[in-house]
């Protein structure tokens, strides 16, 4: 049996491959575009004002998220919420997303239930920055 060769068998694999590297370098620059941020520098770009209520015997934290960003709406942000204990203890963490993007200068609602606790901490979990002059949704 005579084997089967291809002229395009060796430069089509090459291809693939340069493509599978072009791909993984990509998804790897935007993963780096995502960097965390120390809770500090959180701070200076975004305020969260909330309070904590009851809807159905569940507690319930709403509020807002402002973006002191005077140029450029936060989107796909998602907050942490942890609920404490007397002692200040982290006794359960849940996390929820802000409605739409946050516009820069101004704010954006949200809501989410939590465990029952003494008190309760929200801070910035993830967000991406979106373009400047962008959209207010």
């Amino acid at each position: 049996m005579v084997p089967s060769f291809s002229v395009w068998g060796a430069p089509m694999r090459r291809a693939r491959f340069a493509l599978v590297i072009a791909a993984v370098a990509w998804i790897g620059a935007g993963s780096a575009a995502a960097a965390p941020f120390a809770q500090e520098t959180l701070d200076r770009y975004f305020r969260i004002d909330y309070d904590v209520g009851t809807k159905g015997g569940r507690s319930l934290i709403r509020g807002y998220v402002y973006n002191l960003n005077p140029g450029t709406p936060a989107e796909r942000m998602q907050l942490s919420i942890e609920t404490l204990d007397a002692s200040g203890t982290v006794i359960a963490k849940s996390s929820t997303w802000v409605l739409g993007n946050v516009p820069p200068g101004n704010r954006a609602y949200f809501s989410a239930s939590a465990t029952p606790g003494a008190s309760y901490r929200v801070q910035v979990l993830s967000f991406d920055w979106g373009s400047r002059g962008g959209s207010t949704n």
